[in-house]
């Protein structure tokens, strides 16, 4: 219900009490060569219900803008930075946010994805949410309209370390699989055998395991 994404356009993330509608308002203006400050208040402009709201943006040139309404619930506030927007409401203080900044910051060297887990970790490190664990999701787009990764953990009493769990098994299953599939522009190809073979194989003989085996087909009489 929290973000979304358009590749090659920005992403946006709306949270407290929350207004999908209001992200799609922001992309559309995004896509349309809105800077994000600008689309950020074209689609606060039309929500009577602002001071509840959290809201941040990223456009595709790497400009953020953020808003933190005032009735949104304590400890509530946000960092920006050039392509990277940081905010929270109900934790246990800003020092979550500034754990997870830094955090991003000095991981330039690692990818995307890497330095968003960071950033999780820190900020769960630092206190996270003051009203405890519940959920957490991780969600990477490139060049293509579907995602590069896209995984979450929900119901979980430590879903910020079982997010890092999935994602090992993500780089080393799922993310081969993705950079076989169509690509815009491209011709299509045939998946490349050694994913598939890969993928032949029950979860937990896979590189980094994970899953189940299936059970035995059973014999027709």
């Amino acid at each position: 219900m929290c973000p979304f994404i358009r590749a090659g356009v920005g992403a946006v993330s709306t949270q407290s009490w929350v207004n999908p509608y209001l992200a799609l308002t922001a992309l559309a203006e995004l896509e349309k060569g809105t800077g994000a400050i600008d689309a950020m208040s074209a689609a606060l402009a039309g929500d009577e219900a602002g001071a509840f709201r959290q809201f941040a943006v990223v456009d595709g040139s790497g400009a953020v803008a953020a808003h933190t309404g005032r009735e949104c619930t304590p400890w509530a506030g946000e960092i920006t930075g050039v392509g990277m927007a940081v905010i929270g409401n109900m934790l246990t203080g800003p020092e979550v946010l500034s754990a997870m900044a830094a955090a991003f910051d000095v991981s330039k060297s690692e990818d995307l994805a890497e330095r968003l887990m960071l950033a999780l970790e820190a900020g769960d490190a630092a206190g996270g949410d003051k009203r405890g664990k519940q959920s957490a999701a991780l969600r990477v787009h490139a060049e293509e309209v579907y995602a590069l990764i896209d995984i979450r953990v929900d119901e979980h009493a430590e879903p910020i370390s079982e997010l890092r769990r999935v994602l090992r098994i993500a780089r080393a299953q799922l993310v081969p699989f993705i950079a076989g599939m169509p690509k815009r522009g491209r011709p299509a190809q045939p998946a490349p055998i050694d994913v598939t073979q890969m993928l032949l194989r029950s979860p937990p003989d896979r590189p980094e395991g994970g899953g189940s085996r299936g059970r035995p087909g059973k014999g027709r009489i």
